[in-house]
């Protein structure tokens, strides 16, 4: 197997690269997206990358998308929209009530989301890119360590306690944050970014439009929200959308 530690600088500049994109541009652009948007809007938003991947593993793999699968992430995109956006959203577009766009571009959230999902999009071609110079699953690991130096570093710089908040973690609060970086972060990255070195990277990503789907299903079984029937149609278009992408004769590279 490959050293955990790569040992040529071409490996260190992709994973520095990667560092940059995938965790510090994503991470930071989510963070201030899902502060200046609603959860429902802004998922659908970062949930719609698998186009800008097919995109870019067109132009850098000579992927091939047909009419199904184009028509698969269109309707992915209904799909998550119909889980995430409450209905009242759907309501007020509708009646053709105006939403304000006063705010300037770098104050909105949407903004913010659609950056972040553009560089989710990027990293994960990215690992195709450098697949023979290191692992994916040891550049996994140190772009997660790397990319969020800085998003400490600018935590302690802004928060306004120097730091003081972090003290006042209690020990459920540290097991929590180790099981999101642990399992939603180093395991869930390091199987997605495995897979990513073979096979469609245009289905791998249309894999992502069950992310909100998990979400509401946990929140019901887990927290007794409610489920809808909006949701629960939603749902269905989304595993459509899915297995039409993911058809064999549709994606090729």
């Amino acid at each position: 197997g490959q050293s955990i530690v790569p040992k040529s600088a071409k490996a260190w500049a992709w994973i520095a690269a990667f560092s940059l994109v995938d965790a510090t541009m994503f991470q930071g652009f989510l963070a201030e997206g899902l502060r200046r948007t609603s959860a429902g809007l802004g998922s659908v938003i970062i949930d719609s990358q698998p186009l800008t991947v097919a995109l870019l593993a067109s132009v850098f793999f000579g992927e091939q998308l047909g009419a199904q699968g184009v028509v698969g992430l269109l309707l992915g995109l209904v799909g998550i929209g119909l889980v995430e956006i409450p209905i009242d959203s759907f309501t007020t577009l509708l009646s053709g009530t105006e939403v304000s766009t006063s705010a300037p571009l770098w104050e909105r959230g949407e903004w913010w989301m659609l950056l972040a999902a553009q560089s989710m999009a990027a990293g994960t071609v990215m690992v195709r890119l450098f697949a023979k110079e290191v692992d994916p699953v040891v550049a996994t690991g140190w772009h997660l360590l790397l990319g969020g130096l800085p998003l400490l570093a600018i935590s302690f710089l802004t928060d306004g306690t120097n730091g003081e908040q972090y003290a006042l973690l209690t020990a459920a609060d540290w097991l929590r944050l180790s099981y999101v970086s642990v399992f939603g972060g180093a395991v869930g990255y390091g199987l997605f970014f495995f897979q990513a070195q073979r096979g469609s990277l245009t289905q791998l990503s249309s894999l992502t439009f069950l992310t909100p789907m998990f979400a509401v299903l946990g929140g019901y079984l887990v927290l007794s929200e409610s489920l809808t029937a909006v949701q629960g149609l939603g749902a269905a278009v989304t595993v459509a959308a899915i297995y039409l992408i993911n058809s064999p004769k549709e994606t090729s590279s």
